[in-house]
């Protein structure tokens, strides 16, 4: 009898297991982050989203009423699958044109060579956005920097900025301190951008040298969109010409606290030969105004070997470009430096820093006739104002 008892157990447990390994499991899928807008252009928009399982992706979109085209990323036949970073690009948009969207992931649960097996399917709400437009008369963006991870003070500043329409947001830089983990990303990130903004209104990243730290910082452009995978990178919007350029680390590539693995000062010669084709484009040379956006500004930052790499480089051909406003942060010190004939031949507005009381916000407002800034710190005050009138 006992020996029947140990044979049932055993039996049941084996049975057990092989029902635990050998059946899988229909969990449902989720979206933990996102959907993000990247990449903005009149004729496309970048989607991407994070769920917490390998799943497919798409993105329906149309009209509020009607969801029926879909989008999808391929890659040499292929289509994405089996991930949980997903970026789907929507082409063939009208400039100014307002669309629905959602996006939809369906879970991999097996992926064998002749047989994939899935799982549920999970949706996003559905969304609107609306594309860049070159032809628009006014634009507006605002630009949040040095936030570094500290979630509660970037929602205040971009709740007291979207008291008012914008149609950008630039990120610029060291919004995240040194990476270490993916949660870093999602939790300090991509989360708290989708729920306030992101999901209806595209940001732009502008990297830091605090996002250039750390094991993760390899991985970071994985969960971003942006043009050809650099960190630097031009559009047009409305009047302006945009450029972004990543300003890198502020200490030498030799400094001990980089461990021998940082590469910067050829990375912005890369970065300088980029911008010499850049400033002689159509796109630059016919713009109303032209607005360069670094993390480190390239005046009006100390003598740190990054600042000066940043201006010996790229100061001549901003000059050269005539390029017409310069945003930055970095300092920690909110600022407005007027044009320098000679080293700057543009106004520089520096943002502030982390801490509650000297932290900003920059808002731009752009017609054809004139670019309007102002810089509000964390109180409501206006700290920092300036007008740039369009060239002739």
């Amino acid at each position: 009898m006992q020996k029947s008892n140990c044979l049932r157990i055993l039996v049941l447990t084996v049975l057990g297991l092989i029902m635990l390994v050998g059946v899988p499991s229909w969990s449902a899928v989720e979206i933990i982050a996102g959907p993000y807008l990247q990449s903005p252009t009149e004729s496309s928009m970048t989607v991407m989203w994070m769920t917490d399982v390998n799943s497919t992706g798409l993105v329906e979109y149309g009209s509020r009423e009607d969801l029926s085209y879909k989008a999808i990323s391929s890659h040499d036949g292929l289509i994405d699958a089996n991930e949980r970073i997903h970026q789907v690009t929507i082409y063939g948009l009208k400039p100014g044109g307002t669309y629905s969207y959602r996006a939809v992931s369906q879970e991999i649960i097996i992926f064998e060579p002749y047989k994939v097996t899935y799982g549920e399917t999970a949706k996003s709400v559905v969304y609107d956005f609306t594309t860049l437009d070159q032809g628009k008369k006014n634009i507006t963006f605002i630009v949040l920097n040095d936030v570094h991870e500290n979630v509660e003070n970037m929602k205040d500043r971009l709740a007291r900025a979207g008291s008012q329409p914008y149609d950008l947001v630039f990120l610029n830089g060291d919004i995240l301190s040194h990476l270490e983990t993916e949660e870093q990303i999602v939790n300090k990130l991509l989360k708290p951008c989708s729920e306030i903004f992101a999901s209806r209104i595209p940001f732009c990243f502008v990297r830091g040298n605090h996002e250039a730290r750390g094991k993760y910082a390899r991985q970071l452009k994985n969960y971003l969109g942006s043009a050809d995978q650099k960190y630097y990178y031009s559009f047009d919007h409305g009047p302006i010409h945009f450029v972004v350029l990543d300003s890198g680390e502020d200490k030498e590539d030799s400094h001990w606290a980089y461990s021998g693995l940082n590469d910067f000062d050829r990375y912005r010669d890369q970065e300088r030969q980029w911008l010499v084709s850049e400033i002689e484009s159509a796109a630059f040379k016919s713009a109303k105004f032209r607005v360069v956006l670094t993390h480190i500004p390239l005046f009006g930052s100390g003598q740190g070997h990054g600042t000066l790499d940043c201006r010996e480089k790229w100061a001549p051909l901003l000059n050269k470009g005539k390029v017409d406003l310069h945003i930055s942060g970095h300092t920690h010190r909110y600022a407005v430096l007027e044009s320098v004939p000679g080293e700057h031949d543009y106004p520089i507005i520096i943002g502030g820093g982390p801490q509650k009381e000297g932290g900003t916000f920059i808002r731009v407002e752009a017609t054809e006739n004139e670019l309007a800034v102002t810089m509000t710190r964390d109180d409501g005050e206006i700290v920092g104002s300036f007008k740039v009138k369009a060239r002739r």
